[in-house]
């Protein structure tokens, strides 16, 4: 017996030397299959970001604003864009060949249907949503519910409902989440903010906020003539409408013609307000609540309503077509007891009511970058925070509040009289007809 024990172990012991020797073997010679060079690209040499540290993006939406964010990302090494998402094939078709062209490949997917897109890419770390506004919040919603990072161009809801819905989602996944309004990032807004935070313009009872000079609040409710609908490859009709309600196919809607139908947009006081109500906000503390008072004017465009803040400060919307309060897109105005601050789109430094209150602009500005960490651009502060896990300077609670407060001069707008409203509780006081405004009906299947 214990001979026969012998010889079965040594057969054993035989065939696992063979083993060895095979896998050994193999391993040598696909050592030496490999190749003798491996590229800088791939080993993060020369200039070039290891893959391990790169930021995975996706597009959804990409137009026209969508190829101004996304070569501002696409700028830095440590961003890699891999798919896009678009309805239109001619638009997703375009921003492949851009996004090839960074790659220098022809790898960039192409995808219809960004449920099948969120589902097959669990590669992508963030995504851009630059799609039309009736998209922003949806897209967002879904791409986070997905685990992914999201940078969605403004205005970033179309409800107050809406803009809730992506505040919360943000804080249950856990995602980062930065919105377009750009400004914030800015040193020429950031200095106003400054200015006013470190008490140089005195006790600030007023700031104005620039809303579109065209369109108005009260908006169109019929639509356009229908047209032969295209084939669903070339232009996905039922998606591009996504949670509004059918409505005809129509070409102008898909060139921008939109803008302006209750379906889909947001008002003049939408279209700018989401940047200057985010600016004025976070510059008198007001970053994390809504403004509760909004009186009624009796003009198509909302120009010179007055919202108030619960901590006294009056927020003025103003058109300014005669540019008395600053000159360019997208302006602001702070004023206070020792002075004001104004500054808008291509101005070199602001104008302020007194010459020596620009001698510090250089210390405000690089204070405020030491102190917050954030660099003066909202692209790179995305990415960053991305990698970090600090909050953005736009997250989802910023652009909630002021889009909150967007949302409720719109109300106020279309019914024609003043209303009054409780951030905390996020409804209008004893004013059943505005609540019903707080959110829109959504079309299945596109409902949060």
């Amino acid at each position: 017996m214990s001979e026969t024990k012998d010889l079965l172990n040594q057969a054993l012991s035989a065939k696992t030397d063979r083993r060895r020797f095979i896998v050994t073997a193999a391993q040598a010679g696909a050592v030496l299959a490999a190749p003798s060079v491996i590229p800088s690209k791939a080993l993060g040499r020369d200039g070039y970001v290891a893959p391990s540290d790169r930021i995975i993006l996706g597009g959804i939406g990409i137009g026209v604003r969508g190829e101004y964010d996304l070569r501002m990302l696409l700028q830095y090494p440590d961003c890699q864009c891999v798919a896009v998402c678009d309805p239109n094939r001619a638009r997703r078709e375009k921003v492949k060949a851009l996004v090839d062209a960074r790659n220098d490949n022809t790898e960039c997917a192409t995808y219809r249907d960004i449920r099948e897109f969120l589902a097959e890419r669990t590669d992508i770390d963030a995504v851009l949503i630059t799609t039309g506004d009736r998209w922003h919040a949806y897209a967002s919603i879904l791409a986070m519910r997905a685990g992914k990072d999201v940078y969605s161009e403004k205005p970033s809801s179309m409800t107050i409902q809406e803009g809730r819905a992506v505040m919360d989602t943000a804080k249950r996944y856990g995602r980062i989440y930065q919105t377009g309004t750009q400004r914030l990032s800015e040193a020429n807004f950031t200095f106003a903010n400054e200015l006013l935070r470190t008490g140089r313009l005195g006790d600030v009872h007023t700031v104005r906020a620039h809303i579109a000079p065209w369109d108005a609040a009260e908006m169109r409710f019929d639509w356009l003539p229908e047209e032969p609908e295209p084939p669903k490859e070339e232009m996905d009709w039922d998606a591009w409408l996504g949670p509004c309600p059918w409505r005809p196919y129509n070409s102008q809607y898909v060139r921008g013609g939109w803008r302006g139908f209750y379906d889909f947009h947001t008002s003049c006081i939408g279209e700018w307000g989401a940047h200057t109500f985010a600016q004025c906000q976070v510059a008198i503390g007001a970053a994390h609540t809504s403004a509760i008072e909004y009186g009624y004017v009796n003009n198509p465009t909302g120009d010179g309503m007055v919202t108030q803040f619960a901590n006294g400060i009056r927020m003025v919307l103003h058109r300014d077509d005669d540019n008395k309060y600053w000159h360019g897109s997208c302006g602001v105005r702070y004023e206070g007891t020792e002075g004001w601050v104004s500054i808008a789109d291509g101005y070199d430094k602001p104008e302020v009511s007194t010459p020596s209150l620009l001698a510090d602009f250089d210390k405000l500005v690089n204070e405020y970058m030491a102190r917050t960490q954030r660099p003066m651009n909202h692209w790179r502060n995305f990415l960053d925070c991305i990698k970090s896990r600090r909050p953005c300077v736009a997250d989802a609670e910023m652009m909630h509040r002021s889009m909150t407060t967007v949302h409720a001069a719109n109300i106020c707008m279309w019914l024609k009289r003043d209303v009054k409203f409780d951030p905390v509780k996020e409804e209008f006081l004893n004013d059943d007809e505005a609540n019903r405004l707080r959110s829109r009906a959504q079309r299945e299947p596109w409902i949060i």
